[in-house]
């Protein structure tokens, strides 16, 4: 579930580790959303304790989106079936990665002008 820290524009992801992001010329301790409503700050910390709530934002915003990029913080995890059933409910792809690989993916196919969002967990 996204929390009230939000950057209002989509922007690229400029640097991650130690806990947090850069982008826009700001930072952010914990993980994000990256939505085409902006930038949000999400609550998750790890891929196994994920629920379908914490995608609500995701998933409202559905219409503006393709795929869901997951960064799964150091390494790929599998999401929790009933995550993974939403996604396909919703008719919206879901790609699990590291997180590194989920920020990099994402400035590239938002640069390219696709429908993408991210959900970054954040890594020390």
């Amino acid at each position: 579930m996204a929390t009230a820290a939000h950057y209002p524009y989509p922007a690229p992801i400029e640097a991650y580790g130690n806990g947090g992001f850069r982008f826009a010329g700001m930072s952010h301790k914990g993980s994000i959303l990256c939505l085409p409503s902006g930038i949000h700050g999400w609550s998750a910390v790890a891929v196994p304790s994920l629920t379908v709530d914490d995608f609500a934002s995701v998933l409202a915003e559905r219409a503006s989106i393709d795929f869901l990029l997951l960064g799964c913080g150091r390494s790929l995890l599998v999401p929790p079936a009933p995550v993974v059933k939403a996604f396909v409910a919703a008719g919206m792809g879901l790609e699990p990665m590291d997180t590194g690989a989920a920020a990099r993916t994402y400035n590239v196919l938002m640069g390219e002008g696709r429908r993408v969002a991210a959900a970054l967990i954040a890594v020390e």
